[in-house]
């Protein structure tokens, strides 16, 4: 996945991380077939790849989440330790769901 994250935004180690997992994704959408989330509710966001690009939006242009977004993330049931490395680097610098 292309990100575009500017030069200030990758001198934080932890965008430069998140930078890294965001280029893993290929966004194929293998993900969703599998995504227990995303067969039931039907919605791109419900899906892992949604809620890459929900992370991947938030942090390259510095967003708080909202309620619609802070629902994708209550649902997300995906197991993959990288996701749930994304979201802790986002909910350090802005998400406050709870």
């Amino acid at each position: 996945m292309q990100t575009n994250f500017t030069k200030k935004q990758l001198q934080d180690s932890n965008i430069t991380s998140a930078d890294g997992i965001l280029r893993k994704c290929v966004h194929c959408g293998f993900c969703n077939a599998t995504c227990p989330t995303y067969q039931i509710v039907g919605d791109e966001l419900d899906g892992p790849r949604g809620r890459i690009y929900l992370i991947k939006d938030m942090l390259e242009n510095d967003k708080p989440a909202n309620e619609k977004i802070a629902k994708h993330y209550l649902e997300w049931l995906v197991t993959r330790l990288d996701y749930f490395i994304l979201l802790d680097f986002y909910s350090q610098k802005k998400l406050k769901i709870c």
